[in-house]
């Protein structure tokens, strides 16, 4: 078991208790003002449940209410639009008519079959939310309401198919390459292998670099925003290449804090993910290619059990899908833009 409370400034203190979180894992979340708070991770649509304590300041003799009521609720927050919280999921259940509190008292409550089809997200412009709220409404004063969050998170089956990414690109008459990596779609603890192959060139390469950016874009229709953050970039090759070289590209995605893939989520915000590959020549002009990959958190064997995740590196992959499907194509003669700015794209 496990106790959380908070001083309201009000004539109660509220404690909430979840079951079964005896070895349950958390997860250290950064919430408003920089301040991090520990939330308990829930698998799928594991049930939640436990007891909430509403506990009578010294100094209050009674509080009268309307009724007191706890609620789960899974709710998207765009930072643009703090006014506005958009509910995708809620369930209430009553705990006690109108009357009056005039000492200690202990609840219960049960969600079992409670759908969380969306993981709980924390980003630059948007955050995703489940949470146990206790509501003790009062007719003469504001009512006394109460958060409790908890993390969720979703494991999906292998992709049916995942076909790897090979592409040509170029410059006419000037650079030809071809890049190719092993998949298009990657576990959250996978590695990204592929190669570049200069087939073509006629200008001189400074150095050859690669990113990883997450893409994050919030809103719909013509009010949408879009952040991208450079998670990660380094140089794969100094020096210029010749016609036939090969360089070797390997990437170890365990090294970050990602999450998967999400497309449209409530139709509110959207996360991606790219490989950004770019060259410099000694012009310092840049020149940069952009694909799109899928990350996907892999499943275990028992995904009920909490912490299970530890063994899923011995997951097979090569099992059906639930995850968002990508076809990839080829795209050859496709020119890369130059850029003539040389410095480092910002983090």
């Amino acid at each position: 078991m496990n106790f959380f409370s908070n001083n309201f400034g009000t004539p109660c203190n509220v404690e909430f208790e979840l079951d079964n979180c005896q070895n349950r894992k958390t997860i250290e979340v950064t919430q408003d003002k920089g301040k991090t708070e520990k939330l308990f991770v829930f698998i799928g649509n594991e049930p939640v449940s436990g007891k909430v304590s509403i506990n009578i300041k010294e100094k209050t003799k009674k509080i009268e209410h309307t009724g007191i009521r706890v609620e789960f609720v899974g709710q998207i927050e765009l930072f643009y639009d703090r006014g506005n919280h958009y509910e995708f999921t809620s369930l209430v259940r009553e705990l006690a008519p109108a009357g009056e509190l005039t000492e200690n008292k202990t609840f219960s409550y049960d969600f079992s079959n409670v759908e969380k089809q969306y993981e709980s997200y924390n980003g630059t412009n948007v955050r995703l939310r489940y949470f146990v709220r206790l509501t003790i409404g009062r007719s003469f004063a504001s009512n006394i309401v109460k958060e409790y969050d908890i993390w969720v998170i979703n494991f999906v089956k292998p992709p049916e198919s995942n076909s790897n990414i090979k592409m040509e690109v170029g410059i006419e008459d000037c650079l030809h390459i071809e890049f190719e990596y092993n998949k298009s779609k990657y576990h959250l603890k996978d590695v990204i292998i592929g190669k570049i192959y200069f087939l073509l060139v006629r200008i001189k390469i400074k150095y050859m670099e690669i990113a990883l950016i997450k893409r994050e874009s919030t809103g719909s229709g013509p009010n949408v925003f879009n952040e991208s953050e450079t998670l990660t970039k380094f140089e794969i090759m100094d020096g210029a290449p010749v016609r036939g070289e090969s360089i070797p590209v390997r990437l170890f995605l365990s090294v970050f804090d990602l999450t998967p893939t999400y497309r449209s989520v409530h139709n509110k915000f959207s996360v991606k993910y790219f490989l950004n590959l770019a060259l410099v020549d000694e012009d310092d002009k840049k020149y940069f290619k952009q694909q799109e990959i899928t990350l996907w958190r892999r499943g275990v064997a028992k995904p009920g059990l909490p912490g299970s995740n530890n063994n899923n590196n011995n997951t097979s992959n090569t099992n059906n899908t639930n995850t968002p499907q990508q076809k990839v194509t080829e795209s050859q003669n496709e020119v890369p833009e130059p850029e003539n700015n040389s410095s480092d794209e910002s983090d």
